[in-house]
């Protein structure tokens, strides 16, 4: 079946749920994982395990204060795991959980597209403005 129309169907179950945010799963979801820095994340724990500073690092315009909300938000949506070692100090590591991993597959073809259009869409953007 052709993408477009299966998408537009979608749309239309969406709208006779009201778009209600506690039952439309793209709302909810999206909200969450489409935020500025969660799918950055995500694609950062995608490659393996990484401690808060190495997090900090890959993803360095991200305050501390943001990068832990937003580990947070992904640990509590059951995406990412934090790992406490009893250590002194406290060693923590992140990683992804089976669900985060199921989500490397859609987010791996929406990076591969945004790869592929991102000029396209600048070029288009320069022209509307």
């Amino acid at each position: 079946m052709d993408p477009c129309k299966t998408l537009g169907a979608k749309f239309e179950a969406w709208l006779e749920m009201g778009l209600d945010e506690a039952r439309c799963p793209v709302r909810n979801l999206l909200d969450q994982i489409g935020d500025r820095w969660s799918m950055l994340l995500l694609a950062a724990l995608a490659g393996g395990p990484k401690r808060f500073s190495a997090l900090a690092r890959a993803v360095p315009d991200i305050s501390k204060r943001m990068l832990t909300h937003t580990l947070r938000t992904l640990e509590a949506d059951g995406l990412v795991h934090r790992d406490v070692q009893p250590t002194v100090p406290p060693r923590v590591t992140y990683s992804l959980t089976p669900l985060g991993e199921s989500f490397a597959g859609p987010l791996l073809g929406l990076v591969e597209w945004a790869e592929t259009h991102f000029a396209a869409v600048v070029e288009a953007r320069q022209r509307a403005a």
